[in-house]
């Protein structure tokens, strides 16, 4: 088993969506979620959470057909599964015990964390050394909305009902946003880490997945999704050399059109310059992150 990581993280995430849905809002009619006030386009911390999740499945399947993680990786937040009885199952009469196996089994609680104490035995809760903040779009976005036809009818009432028609049709509704670059700011705590081992392996496949993301979760409904700027900075201490706020900062998006329709409308910057001691900054693409 690899040690705990022994640096904190901070890191910027952008990536961008045209013609799709990056998140829809259940409680808005599945419209592109957005800030009430000031319209800006959200992607909630959980909706990406979701995508590495899968990615790992994939990335550690033995088989594209069937699921069978290596040792290390299961996932526990997943489709089908009875997350009381796994919980249930761990070994171990103590709590710190059960979360320890748990944690050592399952990627996701490894690094995400996890609330375990809804079984019978019940194990606590993990609080996990990776955080993410809510995905903020740069500009307000446009919630677009397409009627759509299809030719075929769901019941034989709807075909009755269409019979004398030339061509029988049911309507339905699609929402996209044309185009908007989304910004994510992410947290490693290396202090967090050591309770559930989060290691080194762990943490590139964590930059790993949040770059491969979007690319084995396409829908008709997501558009096009990529990822364009990933900006890790890395402290040489546990605690931390620099406030993470202040970091943030030196990575600016400056809008080059009034109406932006690509990446190429926007210019990403990263400023490497006077970095604090202690400070190590890796930018992906330009450089190989995992």
């Amino acid at each position: 088993m690899s040690e705990a990581i022994k640096n904190r993280y901070d890191f910027v995430f952008l990536f961008d969506v045209k013609d799709g849905n990056p998140n829809g809002d259940p409680d808005q009619v599945n419209l592109p979620r957005a800030d009430a006030e000031d319209q800006r386009g959200l992607v909630t911390d959980v909706c990406i959470k979701r995508k590495i999740r899968n990615f790992v499945m994939l990335e550690k399947s033995k088989r594209v057909d069937e699921y069978d993680p290596e040792d290390r990786f299961d996932i526990f937040i997943r489709q089908g599964q009875v997350l009381n009885s796994v919980i249930d199952s761990a070994s171990g009469e103590k709590i710190p015990e059960r979360q320890r196996g748990l944690a050592d089994r399952y990627y996701d609680i490894r690094t995400f964390g996890a609330v375990l104490s809804t079984g019978e035995k019940g194990a606590g809760t993990i609080r996990g050394p990776v955080q993410f903040t809510f995905s903020r779009s740069e500009d307000r976005i446009f919630q677009a909305e397409h009627s759509i036809t299809r030719c075929a009818v769901t019941t034989e009432d709807d075909a009755k009902k269409q019979e004398n028609r030339e061509f029988a049709s049911t309507f339905g509704r699609k929402s996209t946003v044309p185009y908007a670059m989304y910004r994510m700011h992410g947290f490693v705590s290396a202090v967090d880490a050591q309770k559930t081992k989060f290691s080194e392996d762990d943490l590139k496949l964590l930059w790993k997945s949040l770059i491969n993301a979007f690319e084995h979760d396409r829908a008709a409904a997501r558009g096009e999704m990529n990822p364009r700027k990933l900006v890790i900075f890395k402290h040489s201490s546990h605690l931390g050399n620099e406030l993470s706020g202040r970091l943030f900062e030196r990575v600016t998006v400056v809008k080059k059109s009034d109406l932006p329709r690509s990446k190429d409308d926007y210019k990403i910057e990263v400023n490497k310059e006077q970095l604090p001691g202690g400070i190590e900054v890796k930018v992906w693409p330009e450089e190989v992150v995992y």
